[in-house]
C-alpha cells in the first residue's frame, strides 16, 4: 500500500537545521536509494520495502524529522537531538576547560610581569644611590635586552623577526619616545624615593586624555574625564606632602608620563597591520631606543665620570655592585617583555588595569624595603591617585 505524505508546515524542531546541516550528507551517502528533490512538489515514501523502490526525499522532510518515531529515525541514520544535545554539552566542557587555561595563563603572565617589576625597581634604586648616573644606566638596560634577544635569534631560541625598512620607520618616532620615557622615569629615581616616582606616574591616564583631546581631537565620555579629578588630585596631594621633594625628580616623572602617552599612540598607529609578536616587537624597540640614547648618554655624562663613579661605587658596595647594575639591567628588559606578551593576549582595558595593580605593589614594597618615610596624607593622597586611575579604566570600557 502507499501512503501519501505532505511536505509539514509545522515550526521545525530546535535541532531540524543541525540536522539539515550535518545529517544531509550521511543519509545521501548511507543510502544510495535516496535523493534530493530538485522541486518543492509533494513527494512520496513507502512504508514498506525501503529497498525494492527508490523515493524522492524533500528538503522539507530532511527538516522535519521531528514527526518520525524513534525507530524511523535510526532506521534513517538520525541520531535523535539527545545525541547533538551531548555534542553541544561536550564542546561546551571544551570551551570551559579552554577559557580556564587562557586565564591561568594571563594570571601567570600578570604575577611574573608584576614581580620582575618589582625586583627592577629595587635594584634600579641601589645601583642610583651607588651610582648616580641615570643615562648610563638607562643605556645598560637598553644594552643588556637588545643583547638577550640577539643572542636568542642567533641561537634559534627565538624566532627573528620579518621586518622591512617601512617597518623601522614607523618604529622610529615609537624608540624616541620611549628613549626619552625610559630616561626620564630613571632621572626621577635618581632624585626622589620610587614610591613617589611612581605615584606621580599613575597620572598618566591623565595625560592620555588631555594629549587625546587637544593634539588629535578625540572625545570622550564625561566619566573619563570625572575620573581625572582624583588622579590629579591624588597626585598633587602626594607631591605637596611628600617629604623628600624634588623638582628634578617630579618634572622627570612628568615628562616619562608624557613621552610614554606619545610612545602609545604612535605604537598604535605603526603596527596597523603588522605581524611582529610582542616579544620581537619590544626587542626591535629597544635596539633603536639603544642606538638613539647612546651619544646622547655620552654627551651628557661621558667616560670620565662613569669611571670615576664606577670606582667609587666599588669602594663602597664592593664587588657586588657589578651583579646589581647586571640585575636592574636584565630585569628591565624581563619585564618589559612580559607585559608586551601579556598585551598580545589581552584587551589594553585589562592591560591597564594590570598596569594600575602593579604599581601598587612597586609603592609597597619599595617603601617596606628602603623604609621610605610616609605621612599618613602622602599615603592618602596615593590611594586616591590609584583609584582614580583605577575609575579610569573602569570609565573607558
Amino acid at each position: 500500500m502507499m501512503s501519501s505524505v505532505s511536505r509539514s508546515t509545522a515550526t521545525p524542531s530546535p535541532c531540524s537545521e543541525i540536522y539539515s546541516r550535518q545529517r544531509i550528507s550521511r543519509l545521501t551517502l548511507s543510502r544510495p536509494n535516496l535523493a534530493l528533490s530538485p522541486t518543492p512538489a509533494k513527494k512520496t515514501l513507502t512504508s514498506v520495502g525501503l529497498t525494492s523502490k527508490p523515493f524522492l526525499l524533500s528538503s522539507a522532510l530532511v527538516r522535519n524529522f521531528g514527526f518520525l518515531s524513534e525507530d524511523r529515525k535510526r532506521g534513517l541514520g538520525v541520531e535523535p537531538c539527545r545525541a547533538v544535545e551531548a555534542e553541544g554539552s561536550a564542546e561546551d566542557a571544551g570551551g570551559t576547560k579552554s577559557e580556564a587555561a587562557w586565564k591561568a595563563k594571563i594570571g601567570v603572565y600578570f604575577a611574573t610581569w608584576w614581580a620582575l617589576n618589582v625586583v627592577f625597581n629595587i635594584y634600579n634604586k641601589k645601583v642610583l644611590n651607588a651610582f648616580p648616573y641615570p643615562w648610563l644606566t638607562s643605556t645598560l638596560s637598553l644594552a643588556a635586552g637588545s643583547l638577550i634577544m640577539i643572542i636568542s635569534w642567533a641561537t634559534k631560541l627565538a624566532e627573528a623577526p620579518k621586518t622591512d625598512f617601512e617597518f623601522w620607520k614607523t618604529l622610529l618616532p615609537v624608540a624616541v619616545a620611549h628613549t626619552i620615557g625610559h630616561v626620564a622615569a630613571t632621572v626621577s629615581m635618581s632624585k626622589v624615593a620610587v614610591s613617589f616616582t611612581h605615584i606621580i606616574k599613575s597620572g598618566e591616564p591623565a595625560f592620555s586624555v588631555l594629549v587625546s583631546r587637544f593634539l588629535l581631537g578625540e572625545s570622550f565620555p564625561n566619566t573619563v574625564y570625572l575620573s581625572l579629578i582624583p588622579i590629579i588630585g591624588g597626585c598633587a596631594l602626594s607631591a605637596l606632602t611628600e617629604l623628600n621633594f624634588n623638582m628634578i625628580g617630579f618634572m622627570g616623572a612628568m615628562i616619562s608620563n608624557l613621552a610614554f602617552v606619545f610612545r602609545n599612540i604612535f605604537s598604535k598607529r605603526g603596527m596597523k597591520g603588522k605581524s611582529v609578536s610582542g616579544m620581537n616587537y619590544y626587542a626591535c624597540l629597544s635596539i633603536l631606543s639603544l642606538l638613539i640614547l647612546t651619544p646622547f648618554a655620552i654627551a651628557v655624562e661621558g667616560p670620565q665620570m662613569w669611571a670615576a663613579g664606577w670606582e667609587n661605587a666599588i669602594s663602597q658596595i664592593g664587588p657586588q655592585f657589578f651583579w646589581w647594575v647586571a640585575a636592574q639591567s636584565v630585569f628591565y628588559h624581563l619585564y618589559n617583555q612580559v607585559s608586551y606578551m601579556s598585551l598580545d593576549q589581552i584587551s589594553p582595558l585589562t592591560f591597564s588595569i594590570g598596569n594600575t595593580m602593579k604599581r601598587i605593589s612597586v609603592i609597597v614594597s619599595s617603601i617596606i624595603i628602603f623604609c621610605t618615610p610616609v605621612q599618613p596624607v602622602n599615603a592618602l593622597g596615593a590611594a586616591i591617585a590609584i583609584l582614580g586611575t583605577f575609575l579610569y579604566s573602569q570609565a573607558k570600557q
